[in-house]
């Protein structure tokens, strides 16, 4: 792996590129406090999972135009009155034109409503799971999403987790392309060799910046490529 580049270097290109420091922090995304994550309901994450698990592939203001006779079908995403559906009554909704035709998507909803059950068996909260999961080893939670979730791997638990307010960085194609650009990682993005050289490298960012994995992240991305963030 390259000797990573300055931060301020990163910082100073995309300021350059995007019309100065004062604009480039008018896009950084904020990001919520341990009290603050701590305080969303079961119902609630399991809403915003299940929307970022139905935008991964589709369009994303169909989803949310859909997203209302959702919150209805599965009552309010309540974790445990989802898991009184029958199969049947989840092949209807994966059907319903209301909705999104998808069975997996629309099982993943069920599956992910189990493993928010299991967790807040295990840990008594899967709020503050999450709110307490340590920053510099946020790709230890997604990996957790991963294989304890369904449909949850890729960006998707990443995006799940930046929806909440939860810090996290995103492999989005520009900030993959930089950190392959930048030999910042010598495998693929799918590999735990991958996902510990990055982490490592937004580790040492924050340290040098003091800013959230969230806002350097965004400025990587704005500072190359098409500026996907």
């Amino acid at each position: 792996m390259a000797r990573l580049e300055k931060f301020s270097d990163i910082w100073a290109r995309a300021c350059e590129r995007k019309g100065g420091p004062a604009v480039v922090k008018s896009m950084l995304p904020d990001t919520l406090d341990i009290d603050e994550i701590s305080q969303y309901t079961d119902a609630q994450l399991l809403s915003v999972m299940s929307k970022r698990v139905f935008q991964s592939g589709f369009v994303w203001r169909v989803v949310d135009n859909k997203w209302p006779a959702y919150e209805k079908a599965f009552f309010g995403f309540e974790p445990m009155k989802v898991l009184m559906l029958s199969p049947d009554q989840i092949q209807q909704r994966a059907t319903d034109p209301e909705l999104i035709r998808h069975q997996k998507k629309t099982q993943a909803i069920v599956d992910n409503a189990y493993m928010i059950q299991h967790i807040n068996q295990e840990h008594g909260s899967f709020a503050e799971f999450i709110a307490h999961w340590p920053s510099d080893d946020i790709t230890g939670l997604w990996q957790v999403l991963k294989k304890r979730g369904t449909r949850l791997g890729g960006n998707t638990g990443p995006y799940f987790l930046r929806a909440i307010g939860k810090d996290t960085f995103l492999l989005s194609q520009d900030v993959q392309a930089y950190l392959t650009g930048h030999n910042v990682v010598d495998a693929g993005f799918t590999s735990q060799t991958a996902l510990r050289q990055t982490q490592a490298a937004f580790n040492h960012w924050q340290q040098e910046s003091g800013m959230s994995l969230a806002q350097i992240s965004r400025t990587i991305s704005l500072g190359v490529g098409d500026n996907r963030v």
